[in-house]
């Protein structure tokens, strides 16, 4: 009898085995881990107030494609703000140099990434130049303490309103 329960043991073992791996595998794939072949690539830089958890190997988007990933995040000493240095592949070399960059996260609790918006210049990005156009990152806590602190604004009286125009009526003799 100890024949089946021996089996029955080893299977067991083995299934959890693979539910480990499986897990292992799916943590790699969905962060910024993931090893992501980066040909030829020339860089940018932009600069932010708040970068939020934003870290090197982030994703770098256009139109939610991935065109490159971040090389480094470093602090400018005079301006106190972040300096994000982006490296996006040569391929992608048609970015009209009036775009911006915006940190975005992926889901509600998920990675941030670097989100370019293409503006309508003819003159395009080449190695070394600064993204002038920079939107932070939203902070959750920011969010949740702004929701907040404004309550319901849907009790308010037309009377008390001073955003709310009060048209005079004219009056009937």
């Amino acid at each position: 009898m100890t024949q089946p329960r021996r089996s029955f043991q080893i299977g067991t073992g083995l299934f959890i085995l693979l539910g480990f791996a499986a897990l292992a595998y799916l943590a790699t794939q969905t962060t910024s881990v993931a090893n992501y072949s980066q040909g030829d690539s020339y860089a940018i830089k932009a600069k932010f107030s708040n970068i939020g958890q934003l870290k090197v190997r982030a994703p770098v988007k256009l139109a939610g494609v991935r065109i490159g990933s971040v090389q480094s995040i470093e602090l400018d000493q005079t301006t106190l703000d972040a300096v994000v240095r982006i490296g996006i592949e040569r391929r992608f070399d048609e970015i009209p140099d009036d775009s911006a960059a915006a940190i975005f996260t992926s889901g509600l609790l998920g990675d941030q990434y670097v989100g370019i918006q293409p503006g309508g210049s003819p003159v395009m990005f080449k190695d070394g130049d600064e993204v002038i156009l920079t939107q932070s990152s939203m902070q959750l806590e920011d969010l949740i303490g702004k929701f907040l602190v404004s309550g319901d604004n849907s009790k308010k009286s037309p009377a008390t309103d001073a955003s709310s125009p009060v048209q005079a009526q004219p009056e009937n003799p």
